[in-house]
């Protein structure tokens, strides 16, 4: 990266420079088109959240036959799409971000109705509705971004039976290891504190993982 192009307006969460009239903004368009899409995903009666509720029996992972041959009995339910479902999973979170978008605007929290699906969906609704003032004023669009994405992915790999994206090591010419997948929008070196978007990192050399005798 040159001096020209890291003095160059960029986005915070992929790294790529800003067009004329985006100048001045935390977030590019296509960034913050992807996270509209994440939020539209997950909300709604036929949403990824919603089809969280047939993916809790046991075996029911992606459509796969059960299986059975351990002495103990199974779990009732599976915790991984439960744990995304109750509190503190994935309405919880965004409730989260809402909190803190609405502390920096000067506006009163909101308050919640119904269980927690209509609660998922005015929290969808009221942050899709803020989004372009987020992209455009909120210096922490991109740990949004980082975490609306990874509830997106989670709840699409409970219900399409998905595995989770394969960890690429990378290394860093300072000589640090850097995980990430296909999809990692973005990542900052731990060792030198180099900012790399998405296509900058994947062009890293792949470290070479050595098995022990």
């Amino acid at each position: 990266m040159t001096l020209a192009e890291a003095a160059a307006p960029a986005c915070t969460i992929c790294r790529c420079g800003l067009y004329a009239d985006e100048l001045g903004a935390y977030a590019c368009r296509p960034c913050t088109e992807r996270i509209d899409g994440h939020l539209r995903a997950l909300a709604g009666p036929n949403g990824l959240y919603a089809q969280l509720g047939g993916r809790l029996a046991p075996g029911s992972g992606g459509g796969g036959p059960a299986v059975s041959g351990s002495r103990t009995a199974p779990l009732p339910v599976r915790l991984e799409p439960l744990s995304l479902m109750a509190k503190g999973g994935v309405v919880t979170i965004l409730q989260t971000w809402i909190v803190d978008w609405y502390d920096l605007l000067g506006w009163g929290h909101p308050r919640w109705q119904g269980g927690l699906q209509g609660q998922l969906d005015q929290a969808v609704k009221a942050l899709r509705v803020n989004l372009p003032w987020a992209a455009a004023n909120h210096a922490a669009i991109d740990g949004f971004a980082r975490e609306v994405g990874q509830l997106w992915r989670q709840c699409e790999a409970q219900v399409t039976g998905e595995r989770k994206p394969r960890v690429i090591p990378v290394a860093c010419p300072c000589g640090t290891t850097l995980r990430v997948t296909l999809d990692t929008a973005g990542v900052k070196c731990g060792g030198c504190g180099e900012q790399y978007g998405h296509s900058e990192v994947l062009q890293l050399p792949v470290v070479e993982q050595r098995i022990a005798a």
